[in-house]
Formats: C-alpha cells, structure tokens, sequence
C-alpha cells in the first residue's frame, strides 16, 4: 500500500518518500513521524501521541519534537508559515491536512479529483522577453526572516513588470519553487520564460548582504552576476540596483534608450515595508482568516507610514476581495477601501495596486466606466498585474462585455500559469462563457477553478447557474450544496443586491440558473 498526496507517494513497506520519481532524503524518526500523521490524518495528534509511536514514550524536550515536525515539513515542502500539509492547531498538537490517496503498489490511480501534479507542457515563449524570479533564499538560517528574502524577490518583480519590453511570470507562480531543489530547465517549461533570476538574502543586526544571478535557460550560461553589502537602510537602493542591472544584461540596447530605475517611492520606515512584506504573505494565501490578518497588518504599517502607498493599495484590495466572497458586509467594505485607495493614489499615482484597489471600489459601487477606466491605468502601470488583469476580465464580464472578459481572465492565467489565484481567473472565464450562454464550457471552466480551488466561492456560484441553466439537476444539486458551505448567506436576494452586474438581461439570466437550481 503506498500513500499518494500532491505529487508525493509515501511507501511504507520500503520506508521511502519520494516526490515524482526523486526520493526525499528522510531520518528514520521524520519518516515515522510523517507516516503517524498521514495515517491519523483525520484527528489532531498530540504532542503525547507522537512521543508514543514515536520515541516509543520515551520523552523528549520540545525543541526535539518541533525540530522533527519541521524536518518532516520541509521534506514535503510546507513550512511553519504556510503549514499547507501538517497544520499546528494552539494549544491541541497537529493534523495533516492533505488529500490523501492510499493504493495497492499494483494499482493504477484514477484520475485524481484534486489537481493533477504531472510535469505541465512546456509553455510556448511570448513575443517579448520572457523572465521569471524565483524567490530569493533566505540565507540567515531564521525560518522567520523569510518574509524578508520573499520581499526582496517580490519587489524585484514589480520593479520588472513596469518594463513594458518584458514578459515577466507574476510572483505566485515563481514562488510555487520556493525551497525546492528543481533545475532551471525545467522552471524555465513550465513557465514559458527564457530567463531565469535567483539568488540569496542574508540578514545580519542592521547589514543585508544580497546576491543575485541572471541565467538565460537556452543556452545554460550566467549572463551576470553580483553581491551587495549595504547598511539596511539601503535595501530600496539595492532593489534598483539588481533591477537595472538584470535589464542591463538582457536588452542592453533598451537600457541605452531609456533609464530603468524603479519609478516607485520606498516608504518612510522600514518596520512599515517590514509589515507589508507579512501582509503579502497571508494575502497570497486566498483564505478568510489570512486576510483579515493582512488587514491588520496593513493597517499597522499605515500608522506607521501613513503615505505609503502599496499599503494603502493592497488594503483596499483586500477589502474588496473579502467583501466580494461574502466574507465582508458591503456596505462596509466598500467606504474603507475607497478611502485606501484613494489615499494610495494621493500617496503615489504611479502605484499600480492604488489604481487596482480603486477599480474594485468603483465595480462594485456600480460605477462601471471608472471601474474599467482604472483597472486600465492599473495595467498600463504594470502590464505584467496578472490580478489586475484577472479583476479587469471580472469588470468586463459585469458589464456585459463577455467575450473581452474572457480574454482578460486567460491572459491573468497565461501571465501566472500557476497561482494560487489560478483558481479565481477560472471562475472569472468561467462567468464570461455563462454570460455567451455557453453552460458546457462555464462548467468545465467552473470545476477547473474548484478543482484547484475546493473553496472557492466564486467557481461554486457559477457553476451552480451553469448547471442549472444546462439542465444538469444532479450537478446543480451538489454544487448548491457546496455553495451554502462555503457562504451560508447566499440568496437569490444577495446575488441580486451584491453582485454589480449592468445589465438588467445578464443579472436576470444569472438569476434564473440559480433558481432552476434551486435557490431561494
């Protein structure tokens, strides 16, 4: 019997771990750490449990356990931030959380309801050059300062994206390799990118040493190469730095026509960039809990910095979003994000997130030709903003335009081939292709988005309509079920008063698929 969870098979006859067809170097006690809690996965472990089948009750002190279950995290690449598989529930212990499969060694998987983990097609490359940045490795040996090393890759991204001349991969699908051991060819398939970055970040008391290197994935060489040592102080400055330089070795006859320094304003404190880089951590986390924790952590770097414009941009954002899963009443969000927004963009009208946030607003104020007008400043901004792009295609299909929102929301997919907001540009092609009355491929763009995505509440609505609409009752009946799990205040009244669709045909059309489906 062996057992199977996203691209990993665990065999416990052999004792071995292995991701794909590479096996993942284990202790013997990580080994049987991992198997005790991929066994009891549907229970919270304990601490006494594990000394039990672990160390056979004999005790050990915390920080042997806990470095255990941190081993057993990284040889499955979770970590104590993300705690994707083995989750640490206060006070209790801890539980896996994956879906697991367990087969027979003859047997062969069916196809899996969750997604697929085979190696993607090699995407083909774009018309411009294409790049992508990998999260920068935190060098420091503190699990905690790698917040630190991911903003330093992030900002380096969005100081790219501003490059019109360039396709540059968005940040969620670079960081999917984020502390995996993989070749650079093999990022360079499955991103569709010529151009690889990667690099380090130590920190040290109040000195930052940086490294980074430019690889071109075609030929195998290093087209550059550098360190910096800078005071801390220092880090926006050796940002721009790495930036111009990466340009500099890619298209130097663009680097003579144009000056490439980030056109962005660093803010005032560090301890406020500080808590925006945790912000970002749980915003690209796409749950309920993890934005209300961003929430306050924007709010807090605000205080500390109140022009600081990225803040006060993804604030709005988040604002938004949550309101928009039913997670946040409306008429709540909607005055808290429009003063965000509005502030970022008195803070720094060149910020592609203020101009993102305030489209929101205006989408769902009913403002409908602001809404597009601003989603379309977000992008001149950044053509690289795969959630702005994605949010864009959403406008679009709420005004009627359907076919254009379609394009908006592949082109979100095809700039972040693999992001944990895939799932969200899914259900955006796929309210698009209900609006075209095409129900078949609303639902199977529907069931794409929940197959990456089991909670995601915009995937369930759509394909409750679609289904409905389709005639397919079984279909419709499941998928409303899900529905009320995932936002028990649905109504055919909410969607109505909620959700700004122009057109009174298209709301009316939408409306009718959830009652054919069965909500009231």
């Amino acid at each position: 019997m062996t057992i199977h969870f996203e691209d990993f098979v665990l065999d416990p006859e052999r004792r071995e771990l292995r991701r794909m067809e590479t096996l993942v170097a284990l202790e013997p006690q990580v080994f049987d750490l991992l198997l005790y809690l991929v066994r009891n996965r549907e229970r919270v472990v304990t601490r006494d449990n594990l000394l039990d089948a672990v160390w056979n009750g004999r005790v050990v002190s915390e920080s042997t356990l806990t470095s255990r279950i941190n081993a057993a995290r990284r040889a499955v690449n979770d970590n104590g931030e993300e705690q994707r598989l083995i989750r640490t529930i206060a006070r209790k212990g801890v539980r896996f959380v994956g879906d697991v499969t367990e087969l027979s060694s003859a047997a062969t998987p069916a196809a899996p309801a969750q997604p697929s983990n085979a190696p993607p097609t090699a995407l083909p490359l774009p018309d411009r050059p294409a790049i992508a940045v990998l999260p920068f490795t935190n060098m420091s040996g503190e699990v905690e300062q790698d917040y630190f090393s991911d903003g330093i890759s992030e900002d380096i991204i969005t100081a790219l994206s501003k490059l019109r001349w360039f396709f540059v991969i968005a940040r969620n699908s670079s960081f999917i390799y984020k502390g995996r051991p993989v070749h650079l060819r093999q990022v360079a398939e499955e991103l569709g990118v010529r151009y690889v970055v990667e690099g380090g970040v130590r920190k040290d008391g109040d000195r930052v040493r940086i490294t980074a290197q430019l690889n071109d994935v075609a030929t195998g060489s290093h087209l550059w190469a550098e360190r910096y040592d800078r005071e801390l102080a220092d880090v926006f400055a050796v940002q721009d730095e790495i930036t111009e330089a990466i340009v500099a070795a890619i298209e130097p006859q663009l680097y003579a026509a144009e000056s490439f320094r980030a056109q962005r304003k660093p803010p005032d404190s560090l301890d406020a960039w500080d808590l925006v880089m945790r912000a970002l951590s749980h915003y690209w986390r796409v749950t309920r809990q993890d934005h209300v924790v961003a929430q306050a952590l924007l709010e807090k770097a605000i205080a500390l910095d109140p022009n600081y414009g990225k803040a006060l941009g993804l604030l709005g954002t988040s604002y938004m979003f949550t309101a928009h899963m039913g997670w946040m009443e409306m008429a709540t969000a909607i005055p808290l994000a429009e003063r965000a927004a509005r502030a970022a963009i008195r803070a720094d009208d060149e910020d592609a997130w203020a101009h993102n946030a305030l489209g929101h607003v205006h989408l769902f104020a009913r403002r409908f030709e602001d809404s597009l007008a601003e989603f379309e400043t977000a992008l001149r901004l950044n053509p690289n903003f795969a959630l702005a792009q994605g949010y864009y295609g959403l406008a679009l299909g709420y005004c009627g335009r359907w076919q254009d929102a379609d394009e908006a929301a592949r082109r979100a997919i095809r700039l972040s081939p693999r992001d944990p907001y895939a799932p969200v540009y899914f259900g955006i092609a796929a309210f698009a292709r209900f609006l075209g009355s095409d129900y078949a491929e609303a639902i199977r763009l529907a069931q794409e988005s929940l197959r990456q995505r089991s909670d995601f509440v915009g995937g369930h609505r759509v394909l409750v309509a679609a289904a409905g609409m389709a005639g397919q009752t079984e279909t419709a009946r499941v998928a409303l079920k899900e529905l009320h799990r995932t936002q028990p205040n649905v109504s055919l009244t909410w969607i109505a008063e909620f959700m700004p669709i122009k057109l009174a045909s298209d709301r009316e059309h939408y409306l009718e698929g959830f009652r054919r489906a069965g909500l009231t």
